[in-house]
């Protein structure tokens, strides 16, 4: 167990989506310190600024969360941006953080990185049982690295690094950017400009059949930061939420709660990505005790409201 409040945390990503709520969620345990580098001070691709930030904030932990990240579409069209991003600011900030005496580092890695077809519901000991799915597997591929050099430096160095695996996130403070968002946020954004434009159809994706396991936003950072505080091992560890549903489900869902009522055309000429994503989320209650609590419709109630309150009206004004 860590005493928190002799501890110095590094959030690497945590002005991000996931880091607001890891932050939010280590205030309350009071650490000595909490450094949130940003990118124009610290860019986590050049081994010069990770020395910079390790001997500027001198942490004694630090969570891994920067990430090049992307819904389907920005996975085909940067795959070597999100292979050599992660890949790089990975390996080198757990490399440099171990030479400095970091005590400990947690690594955030991807579903993304299980292979295609895994068998559902996807065990840790799956991981290298095929190659990832195509769209997005450069990302997931230099995430896993993580995972292979945090086991490499335990065995060598005996180092306390541990591995992460969130399923996909939701929740308020997420991207809803068209061209980069992932599908809960950008079926939200689109639901309620279609509904509020009058238009009469909705074309999405693929065929809506792939199905997908998500988990809100705050139950994955209280997930992540019980993970530092008990968590002692190299083993991969999932973060899920139990719950899977289809695409096509998924977005009925979400047009109930914006109020959306025309037709909804499926565009089987697009991708579906993986077929089926849901997790084994036994290792991380067994391990450090972690339970989602945020069921699946408040979690998204919450977050279409935080939309509507927060940045719809810039969007709605922006695609007139």
């Amino acid at each position: 167990m860590i005493d928190w409040h002799s501890q110095r945390v590094v959030v690497t990503g945590g002005a991000g989506f996931l880091g607001q709520h890891v932050v939010a969620a280590l205030r309350p345990r009071e650490p000595a310190d909490i450094f949130v580098p940003v990118r124009a001070s610290y860019d986590l691709r050049r081994r010069e600024a990770i020395l910079d930030l390790l001997n500027d904030a001198r942490p004694s932990l630090i969570i891994h969360l920067a990430a090049s990240v992307g819904g389907i579409g920005a996975n085909r069209a940067h795959p070597a941006d999100f292979f050599y991003d992660n890949l790089m600011m990975g390996a080198q900030l757990l490399h440099e953080s171990w030479r400095a005496g970091v005590a400990k580092f947690v690594a955030i890695g991807t579903v993304c990185a299980y292979p295609k077809f895994t068998p559902i519901p996807f065990q840790e000991e799956d991981l290298w049982n095929g190659y990832p799915e195509e769209t997005n597997a450069p990302y997931g591929l230099a995430k896993k690295m993580l995972l292979v050099q945090s086991q490499a430096y335990r065995q060598q160095y005996g180092y306390n690094s541990i591995f992460l695996l969130p399923t996909n996130l939701y929740g308020p403070g997420d991207s809803f950017d068209l061209e980069a968002s992932h599908v809960i946020p950008a079926l939200i954004r689109k639901c309620l400009e279609a509904e509020e434009r009058g238009e009469s159809e909705l074309v999405a994706w693929g065929d809506g059949s792939p199905t997908r396991e998500f988990l809100y936003v705050e139950d994955a950072a209280e997930g992540i930061v019980l993970a530092a505080e008990r968590y002692d091992d190299s083993e991969p560890v999932n973060l899920g939420s139990g719950f899977e549903i289809s695409i096509r489900d998924l977005l009925i869902t979400i047009a109930r709660h914006t109020g959306f009522s025309g037709r909804i055309v499926w565009d089987s000429s697009q991708p579906n990505g993986q077929p089926r994503r849901a997790v084994s989320t036994d290792r991380a209650y067994e391990r450090f005790g972690f339970r989602a609590t945020t069921g699946f419709d408040e979690g998204l109630r919450r977050t279409v409201e935080w939309y509507r309150r927060t940045l719809h009206a810039g969007a709605l004004a922006a695609a007139r």
